[in-house]
C-alpha cells in the first residue's frame, strides 16, 4: 500500500501526518463470524470468501482496533447478484441483534433496487447503489439494513462511488483508518470517506448483506504512525511562543 500524508496545522505551522506501510500479514483464522454467513479462510489464512447469500453477516477479529489501518482487497466473485459489501468498525461480539449496539457500518451496493426479494419478509423500500458509512445504533434488522432507516444512520456517501457500484469479478484495494475522533476509507489509494466524531471502540470487521462469494484477500494491519514531523517544529513553536512571554514581561 501507498504512504498518505494528512495536513494538519497547529500553531500556525504545518505538519506532515504519515502512515507507515510496513504493515503486518493477519492471521483470519482467529476472526469470529456472526450472522447466517459462511466465511471461508484460504490459503495462509491472510484470505477470507463469504460464500452464502444471506441476511447481514460480519466476521471480526474480537479485540479493540482505534489507531489501526487495515488494508487489503475486496472483490465479488461471480456476476449474479447486486447486494451489500464491506466492513464494520467499533463492532463488539453479538452487535447484530444487541438493542445496546453503537458501531460503524460502510456497505457498497452494487445497484439501485426498490424491493426486497424474500417473499417471507413483507416490506419494501429503497435500496441505493455506492457506498456510503452509517452509524448503528441498535440491533441490526434486515429493512434498517436495506434501507439505511431506524437503527442504521447514514453519515456520509463517498466522494466518488457515492451512487456508484461495484463491478463483478473486479478487486478493489482498501484502506480502512479507525482513530476514536476520525475514520477515514480509502478504495484504490482514492480517500471516498472521511468523518469526524465521537466513535465508540471495537473490532475491524467485514460485512455482506444478501451477497454471496465475497472475498477479502491479503488482509494486512497497522497501527497508524503518529505525526512524523511534529515535534520539531511544535517544540519551536511552544519555545517561541515562551520566549514572547519573556519579551512581554520585560516591557511591563
Amino acid at each position: 500500500m501507498k504512504s498518505r500524508s494528512l495536513l494538519a496545522l497547529s500553531l500556525g505551522f504545518a505538519a506532515t501526518v504519515s502512515f507507515s506501510s510496513s504493515a503486518a500479514m493477519i492471521d483470519l483464522s482467529g476472526w469470529s463470524s456472526e450472522g447466517e454467513g459462511t466465511w471461508t479462510t484460504q490459503g495462509d489464512n491472510s484470505t477470507v470468501l463469504q460464500s452464502a447469500n444471506s441476511d447481514p453477516t460480519v466476521f471480526f477479529n474480537g479485540m479493540d482496533s482505534q489507531g489501526m489501518q487495515l488494508s487489503g482487497t475486496i472483490s465479488v466473485e461471480q456476476d449474479a447478484d447486486d447486494d451489500f459489501i464491506g466492513f464494520v468498525l467499533g463492532y463488539n461480539a453479538g452487535d447484530l441483534t444487541d438493542s445496546e449496539a453503537s458501531y460503524l457500518l460502510i456497505d457498497w451496493k452494487q445497484a439501485d433496487q426498490s424491493f426486497y426479494n424474500r417473499p417471507e419478509l413483507s416490506f419494501s423500500g429503497d435500496a441505493n447503489a455506492g457506498l456510503s458509512i452509517s452509524q448503528v445504533n441498535g440491533a441490526l434488522s434486515v429493512e434498517n439494513a436495506w434501507r439505511h432507516d431506524g437503527a442504521v444512520t447514514e453519515l456520509q456517501r463517498g466522494a466518488n462511488l457515492g451512487s456508484t457500484g461495484w463491478e463483478d469479478n473486479t478487486a478493489y484495494s482498501f484502506d480502512l483508518i479507525f482513530n476514536a475522533d476520525q475514520v477515514q476509507v480509502y478504495v484504490n489509494d482514492v480517500l471516498e470517506l472521511d468523518i469526524s466524531g465521537t466513535f465508540s471502540n471495537g473490532s475491524f470487521g467485514f460485512y455482506n448483506f444478501s451477497q454471496p462469494y465475497v472475498l477479502y484477500a491479503g488482509i494486512t494491519e497497522n497501527v497508524v504512525a503518529p505525526p512524523a514531523n511534529v515535534s520539531a517544529p511544535l517544540t519551536a513553536g511552544l519555545m517561541g511562543l515562551g520566549l514572547a512571554g519573556v519579551f512581554l514581561r520585560r516591557r511591563k
